[in-house]
């Protein structure tokens, strides 16, 4: 039996849709719970933010993936349980985001700013890090968050 360029088309986009449907779907499963989290500088301002907790493999997979928003003072804490060298990226990541790198006592080691949506370009840590933090893009820069700054919350090093 020989199919038509069109056949064989047609059954691949309808693939493609199944196969994207069901990505989505199982990432509208995927849940996490929140904690605060406050940014001290080395100028000695705060910025508190309310993050999403990607404390699993299924919540670290998802992550950030297929949202469209996200408001100015949250973000998303992925906890890797111990120091390992990250590699993250940003494929199906609607969202440009700011990373930050984050050693086990709450310090910042690593920031990439800026990051490019749906790029699968990895993003690596520098270095042993416990967590990476995401936040709109722009939000380093705007609230001058720098290497050396420390990360609190309940999650990270010193609880305040």
């Amino acid at each position: 039996m020989r199919l038509s360029y069109s056949a064989v088309l047609q059954s691949a986009l309808v693939a493609l849709f199944v196969f994207v449907g069901a990505a989505f779907a199982a990432a509208q499963d995927v849940t996490f719970p929140r904690e605060e989290l406050v940014i001290q500088t080395k100028a000695g301002k705060t910025h508190k933010f309310t993050v999403e907790l990607a404390l699993t493999d299924a919540q670290r997979q998802q992550g950030l993936m297929f949202r469209k928003s996200m408001a100015p003072d949250h973000g998303m804490l992925f906890d890797f349980g111990l120091p390992r060298q990250v590699g993250m990226w940003m494929e199906n990541t609607i969202l440009p985001l700011d990373m930050l790198f984050i050693q086990g006592d709450g310090t910042i080691s690593h920031i990439r700013e800026n990051t490019v949506p749906y790029s699968r370009d990895v993003i690596d840590s520098r270095g042993a890090v416990k967590f990476v933090l995401e936040l709109n893009a722009g939000t380093a820069k705007r609230l001058g968050v720098s290497v050396g700054d420390k990360a609190v919350s309940k999650r990270i090093g010193n609880k305040w």
